[in-house]
């Protein structure tokens, strides 16, 4: 869980500074924002978490 808070964090200081950067405007975040919104609400939902947390366990297992 600590990962899916730590993630929705790391994207929203992404978006903040790509708007604040005038990289972004309002309508497209607007627009992203709610299709994420209405993506959660899926039968896809559950594959694409499935997706994320083997990526990030695949990133945590590399060795330095």
């Amino acid at each position: 869980m600590s990962l899916n808070i730590s993630l929705v964090l790391l994207l929203g200081i992404v978006l903040v500074v790509l708007i604040r950067g005038g990289s972004l405007k309002a309508g497209p975040v607007v627009v992203s924002v709610l299709f994420g919104f209405f993506l959660a609400g899926t039968s896809m939902a559950p594959e694409i978490n499935r997706l994320v947390s083997s990526v990030a366990d695949m990133i945590g297992q590399i060795r330095f």
